[in-house]
Protein backbone atom coordinates (compact mmCIF):
# COMPACT_ATOMS: atom_id res chain seq x y z
CA UNK A 1 0.00 0.00 0.00
CA UNK A 2 1.43 3.07 -0.85
CA UNK A 3 0.09 6.91 -1.78
CA UNK A 4 0.93 6.40 -5.78
CA UNK A 5 -1.15 3.08 -6.27
CA UNK A 6 -4.33 4.20 -4.07
CA UNK A 7 -6.79 5.97 -4.24
CA UNK A 8 -7.79 9.38 -4.70
CA UNK A 9 -4.50 9.25 -6.64
CA UNK A 10 -4.17 5.63 -8.42
CA UNK A 11 -7.82 5.89 -10.68
CA UNK A 12 -6.92 9.93 -10.98
CA UNK A 13 -3.82 9.11 -12.60
CA UNK A 14 -5.78 6.60 -15.25
CA UNK A 15 -8.00 9.44 -16.02
CA UNK A 16 -5.41 11.54 -16.64
CA UNK A 17 -3.06 9.23 -18.62
CA UNK A 18 -6.58 8.97 -21.21
CA UNK A 19 -7.50 12.45 -21.08
CA UNK A 20 -3.29 13.03 -22.42
CA UNK A 21 -3.87 10.41 -24.74
CA UNK A 22 -6.85 11.98 -26.20
CA UNK A 23 -5.52 15.65 -26.72
CA UNK A 24 -4.85 17.13 -29.77
CA UNK A 25 -3.35 20.35 -31.24
CA UNK A 26 -4.46 21.19 -34.23
CA UNK A 27 -1.93 24.38 -34.62
CA UNK A 28 0.98 21.79 -33.69
CA UNK A 29 -0.42 19.78 -35.97
CA UNK A 30 -0.52 21.95 -38.83
CA UNK A 31 3.78 22.48 -38.69
CA UNK A 32 5.45 21.29 -41.06
CA UNK A 33 8.17 18.79 -39.87
CA UNK A 34 10.88 20.98 -40.87
CA UNK A 35 9.13 23.64 -38.48
CA UNK A 36 8.39 21.51 -35.84
CA UNK A 37 12.39 20.19 -35.93
CA UNK A 38 13.65 23.87 -36.08
CA UNK A 39 11.31 24.69 -32.79
CA UNK A 40 12.11 21.83 -30.66
CA UNK A 41 16.14 22.87 -31.11
CA UNK A 42 15.59 26.61 -30.56
CA UNK A 43 16.69 28.69 -27.32
CA UNK A 44 14.45 31.80 -28.39
CA UNK A 45 11.10 30.54 -29.95
CA UNK A 46 10.29 28.01 -27.29
CA UNK A 47 7.38 29.93 -25.58
CA UNK A 48 5.82 30.52 -29.01
CA UNK A 49 6.60 26.60 -29.41
CA UNK A 50 4.83 25.79 -26.02
CA UNK A 51 1.90 28.13 -26.82
CA UNK A 52 0.96 26.00 -29.75
CA UNK A 53 1.19 22.96 -27.93
CA UNK A 54 -0.96 24.05 -24.92
CA UNK A 55 -4.02 21.72 -25.48
CA UNK A 56 -1.03 18.65 -25.62
CA UNK A 57 -0.41 17.21 -21.91
CA UNK A 58 3.14 15.88 -22.90
CA UNK A 59 3.31 13.88 -19.83
CA UNK A 60 6.01 11.54 -18.70
CA UNK A 61 5.22 7.97 -19.40
CA UNK A 62 3.71 5.31 -16.97
CA UNK A 63 7.54 3.86 -16.65
CA UNK A 64 8.84 7.14 -16.18
CA UNK A 65 6.65 7.36 -13.74
CA UNK A 66 7.54 4.80 -11.97
CA UNK A 67 11.10 5.76 -12.28
CA UNK A 68 10.57 8.99 -10.08
CA UNK A 69 8.50 7.70 -7.46
CA UNK A 70 11.06 5.03 -6.89
CA UNK A 71 14.50 7.10 -6.84
CA UNK A 72 12.21 10.13 -4.68
CA UNK A 73 11.36 6.92 -2.01
CA UNK A 74 15.06 5.01 -2.21
CA UNK A 75 16.87 8.34 -1.41
CA UNK A 76 14.77 9.60 0.95
CA UNK A 77 14.30 12.61 -0.99
CA UNK A 78 12.55 15.75 0.33
CA UNK A 79 13.25 18.40 -1.72
CA UNK A 80 12.81 18.36 -5.77
CA UNK A 81 12.55 21.01 -8.20
CA UNK A 82 10.68 20.29 -11.90
CA UNK A 83 11.23 22.09 -14.92
CA UNK A 84 8.00 21.83 -16.84
CA UNK A 85 4.96 20.86 -14.87
CA UNK A 86 2.30 20.42 -17.75
CA UNK A 87 -1.06 19.12 -16.81
CA UNK A 88 1.23 17.79 -13.30
CA UNK A 89 1.30 14.08 -13.99
CA UNK A 90 4.88 13.64 -13.59
CA UNK A 91 4.62 16.41 -10.45
CA UNK A 92 1.72 14.12 -8.73
CA UNK A 93 4.65 10.90 -8.88
CA UNK A 94 6.98 12.96 -7.22
CA UNK A 95 4.56 14.33 -4.71
CA UNK A 96 2.89 10.73 -4.00
CA UNK A 97 6.94 9.80 -2.68
CA UNK A 98 7.23 12.50 -0.70
CA UNK A 99 4.31 11.99 0.70
CA UNK A 100 5.72 8.63 1.45
CA UNK A 101 8.59 9.76 2.56
CA UNK A 102 6.99 11.63 5.08
CA UNK A 103 6.59 14.95 3.62
CA UNK A 104 8.73 17.13 1.35
CA UNK A 105 9.07 20.06 -0.89
CA UNK A 106 8.95 20.60 -4.61
CA UNK A 107 8.86 23.54 -6.94
CA UNK A 108 8.01 23.30 -10.30
CA UNK A 109 7.47 26.01 -13.48
CA UNK A 110 5.10 26.01 -16.12
CA UNK A 111 4.85 29.19 -18.19
CA UNK A 112 1.05 28.27 -19.49
CA UNK A 113 -1.57 29.89 -16.99
CA UNK A 114 -4.08 27.69 -18.16
CA UNK A 115 -1.90 24.12 -17.43
CA UNK A 116 -1.04 25.88 -14.24
CA UNK A 117 -4.84 25.70 -13.67
CA UNK A 118 -5.56 22.64 -14.23
CA UNK A 119 -2.16 21.07 -12.49
CA UNK A 120 -3.61 23.04 -9.02
CA UNK A 121 -6.81 20.80 -9.69
CA UNK A 122 -5.44 17.59 -10.07
CA UNK A 123 -2.98 18.42 -6.95
CA UNK A 124 -6.24 19.23 -5.19
CA UNK A 125 -7.97 15.95 -6.13
CA UNK A 126 -4.61 14.02 -5.56
CA UNK A 127 -4.53 15.44 -1.66
CA UNK A 128 -1.00 16.35 -2.75
CA UNK A 129 -1.10 20.42 -2.99
CA UNK A 130 0.56 21.08 0.20
CA UNK A 131 3.62 19.33 -1.33
CA UNK A 132 3.86 21.77 -4.18
CA UNK A 133 4.49 25.10 -5.06
CA UNK A 134 3.92 25.83 -9.11
CA UNK A 135 5.97 28.84 -10.33
CA UNK A 136 3.70 30.06 -13.45
CA UNK A 137 6.10 31.78 -15.56
CA UNK A 138 9.35 31.51 -17.52
CA UNK A 139 11.77 29.05 -15.79
CA UNK A 140 14.55 30.37 -16.38
CA UNK A 141 13.28 33.63 -13.96
CA UNK A 142 11.40 31.40 -11.92
CA UNK A 143 14.00 29.11 -10.95
CA UNK A 144 16.44 31.62 -10.45
CA UNK A 145 15.57 32.33 -7.00
CA UNK A 146 14.34 31.21 -3.60
CA UNK A 147 15.77 27.59 -4.15
CA UNK A 148 16.25 25.20 -1.54
CA UNK A 149 19.95 25.01 -0.94
CA UNK A 150 20.63 21.48 -1.28
CA UNK A 151 17.99 19.64 -4.24
CA UNK A 152 18.00 15.85 -3.61
CA UNK A 153 16.24 15.56 -7.63
CA UNK A 154 15.67 17.48 -10.36
CA UNK A 155 13.71 17.00 -13.51
CA UNK A 156 14.23 18.48 -17.02
CA UNK A 157 11.01 18.06 -18.98
CA UNK A 158 10.42 21.23 -20.74
CA UNK A 159 11.94 23.47 -23.62
CA UNK A 160 14.90 20.93 -24.07
CA UNK A 161 17.09 23.90 -25.71
CA UNK A 162 17.39 25.06 -21.90
CA UNK A 163 18.10 21.69 -20.42
CA UNK A 164 21.80 23.38 -19.84
CA UNK A 165 20.76 26.39 -18.79
CA UNK A 166 18.40 24.71 -16.10
CA UNK A 167 21.23 22.95 -15.22
CA UNK A 168 22.97 25.78 -14.45
CA UNK A 169 20.74 27.37 -12.08
CA UNK A 170 20.48 24.50 -10.37
CA UNK A 171 23.88 22.71 -10.08
CA UNK A 172 25.50 24.17 -6.85
CA UNK A 173 22.65 23.06 -5.30
CA UNK A 174 22.58 19.76 -6.18
CA UNK A 175 23.32 17.63 -3.07
CA UNK A 176 26.60 15.03 -3.68
CA UNK A 177 24.71 11.59 -5.24
CA UNK A 178 21.45 13.82 -6.27
CA UNK A 179 19.59 12.93 -9.76
CA UNK A 180 19.08 14.21 -12.68
CA UNK A 181 16.07 13.34 -14.79
CA UNK A 182 16.19 14.98 -18.42
CA UNK A 183 12.92 13.36 -20.29
CA UNK A 184 13.42 13.42 -24.25
CA UNK A 185 17.17 14.60 -23.95
CA UNK A 186 17.96 13.47 -27.11
CA UNK A 187 16.39 16.71 -28.56
CA UNK A 188 19.25 18.59 -26.62
CA UNK A 189 22.81 17.31 -27.58
CA UNK A 190 24.55 19.69 -25.93
CA UNK A 191 23.00 18.29 -22.97
CA UNK A 192 23.86 14.99 -23.12
CA UNK A 193 27.66 16.15 -23.89
CA UNK A 194 27.80 17.70 -20.97
CA UNK A 195 26.60 15.02 -18.54
CA UNK A 196 27.97 12.58 -20.18
CA UNK A 197 31.74 13.85 -20.64
CA UNK A 198 34.27 13.00 -18.38
CA UNK A 199 35.45 14.78 -15.16
CA UNK A 200 31.51 16.48 -15.75
CA UNK A 201 30.65 15.86 -12.04
CA UNK A 202 28.10 13.49 -13.25
CA UNK A 203 27.56 9.67 -14.06
CA UNK A 204 25.07 9.30 -17.29
CA UNK A 205 22.76 7.04 -18.65
CA UNK A 206 20.55 6.60 -21.39
CA UNK A 207 17.53 5.69 -20.12
CA UNK A 208 13.89 3.80 -21.72
CA UNK A 209 11.55 6.39 -23.22
CA UNK A 210 14.56 9.22 -24.37
CA UNK A 211 15.21 9.60 -20.85
CA UNK A 212 19.03 10.70 -19.54
CA UNK A 213 19.21 9.71 -15.75
CA UNK A 214 22.44 11.43 -14.08
CA UNK A 215 23.62 11.43 -10.72
CA UNK A 216 26.09 14.42 -9.81
CA UNK A 217 29.46 13.08 -8.19
CA UNK A 218 31.81 15.70 -8.61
Amino acid sequence: MNTLNTAPLAPLLDRLFAEADAATSPAFAALSHEERDRLMHSKTDYLHLYGLMKDLWLPVSRETGLLLYMLVRSTGARNIVEFGTSFGISTLHLAAALRDNGGGRIITSEFEPSKVARSHEHLAEGGLSDLVEIREGDALKTLSTDLPDAIDLLLLDGAKPLYPDILDLMENRLKPNAFVVADNADFCPAYLARVRAAQSGYMSIPFADGIELSMRVG
